[in-house]
């Protein structure tokens, strides 16, 4: 392919029989919503306890109406869950690669179970069938791919997700873009035919376009966070109003509201690790990436303000006792991986802060990220008796509270809402102090 298509209308995609690989954050979804589509999807998940869960008509992870989605698609015989990749792949004319790709200790992406996988259902697939990469990889990865599949006759495809963490079915399907990268602009045709219900727009390009594109639009996003965080702290320096600067951004449609809230740092399972895989890939290439390498400087910043703030708060004597409201990296998940709340309890509790937390998705302590917080049943007991109650993940419930229990049920009714969601003037009725991100502790009367 010379030039990259874009907006390439797909007509007459014929319904076609799929495998999915890996039922995780991206491939359960993927599966789920090309089967509601009208394609016949077998999903291969090689963890026993996750496809007996599966089986069991339930989703290993939070994601809103998923289940239901998953469960109406085998009720009519579209979708199916078995262990063997092999199995999977042995009928299907696509097979969806949809594995954990992790970041590893230097930064790079760690190819082991994509590379893993592969390799194990290759010499099962059909003549002429097409491989198609959806998790996020970097430039170069369906190269590499063709080389371990080593046929001829099987195309490679890269299909990057979009997905978010919480509304992963509404973006699957109703997309805001298909991204399809591929040699030969059939091929992507009928990959992309694949979804043609979405009515998305679509843009065929080059595989190493496609790996490309998911990249720079997380890294983008970061940047977008990393300036609303700063200068959200340069707000407090000079008594201005985060809220009300940002919405002065907001309006302005070269911006946009998107991406523009300041909060305790950005986290989550994407962003951190496809911000380091691009860095490395530019030193790979030797190529630096000043302005994301600045984001990435100014997140860990913003993580460092929070703590700060928090003990400035406290004091450093003793073992003061703070709450917390939210674990997951954001509403809408269950997902704690790279969560700033979780950095920020670790920076705590290395300052000798006795923690108190409450999650809607947290039910116990257990977990290796959560030792030493101790886990309770609801935002009153992760209040009482602290001196501080910091709100780190948007949940809408914590809008919901009843303050004047709240308050009562603290040593010293002190609130510090990171993602700036709660009503000040409510909050204030009933003597509780209240800081937020980019309002100095002047205006807060703190």
């Amino acid at each position: 392919m010379e030039q990259p298509e874009f907006n390439v209308p797909i007509l007459g995609g014929a319904p076609a029989t799929v495998a999915v690989i890996g039922g995780g954050y991206v491939g359960l979804p993927t599966a789920a919503v090309l089967a509601s589509f009208g394609h016949n999807v077998t999903l291969a998940e090689h963890d026993v306890s996750r496809l007996r869960i599966l089986q069991g008509g339930k989703s290993p992870h939070y994601e809103a109406d998923l289940e239901d989605l998953m469960n109406e698609s085998v009720s009519k015989g579209n979708l199916k869950f078995v262990l063997d990749s092999a199995e999977a792949v042995s009928c299907a004319e696509i097979i969806f690669v949809c594995v954990p790709t992790p970041q590893s200790a230097d930064g790079s992406t760690d190819m082991s179970h994509l590379m893993n996988a592969v390799t194990s259902f290759a010499p099962s697939l059909m003549p002429r069938a097409i491989v198609v990469i959806k998790s996020t990889v970097p430039v170069g990865t369906a190269q590499r791919v063709c080389g371990a599949i080593d046929r001829p006759d099987i195309s490679v495809v890269s299909n990057p997700e979009f997905l978010s963490a919480g509304t992963a079915v509404a973006e699957s399907l109703h997309p805001e873009r298909i991204v399809v990268g591929a040699r030969d602009g059939a091929i992507a045709r009928r990959v992309a035919s694949l979804f043609e219900e979405s009515q998305a727009p679509v843009v065929i390009t080059d595989n190493s376009t496609a790996e490309t594109i998911k990249y720079a639009a997380n890294a983008f996003l970061a940047v977008k966070l990393s300036f609303s965080n700063e200068i959200s702290r340069f707000c407090e320096r000079v008594d201005a109003n985060v809220i009300d600067l940002l919405k002065g951004l907001g309006y302005d449609h070269r911006i946009g509201f998107s991406y523009l809230q300041p909060g305790p740092g950005w986290g989550g399972s994407c962003l951190p690790k496809d911000t380091a895989s691009l860095i490395m890939m530019g030193k790979a290439n030797d190529f630096d990436f000043p302005v994301l390498s600045s984001a990435v400087v100014t997140n860990r910043a913003q993580l460092e303000h929070v703590v700060d703030a928090v003990m400035s708060r406290v004091g450093f004597v003793g073992s003061p006792v703070v709450g917390l409201w939210g674990l997951t990296f954001k509403a809408g998940t269950d997902d704690r991986r790279n969560s700033p709340a979780i950095e920020i309890a670790r920076r705590l509790l290395e300052s000798g802060v006795t923690l108190r937390a409450y999650d809607p998705t947290v039910i116990s302590g257990g977990a290796d990220d959560l030792q030493g917080i101790e886990i309770v049943n609801d935002a009153y007991s992760a209040a009482n008796d602290a001196s501080l109650v910091v709100l780190l993940t948007e949940w809408p419930e914590f809008r919901e509270l009843d303050w004047e229990k709240v308050a009562a049920a603290m040593a010293e009714p002190s609130i510090f809402d990171t993602r700036n969601i709660l009503d000040r003037n409510e909050i204030s009725k009933y003597s509780l102090q209240y800081g937020s991100i980019g309002i100095s502790q002047s205006a807060d009367s703190l």
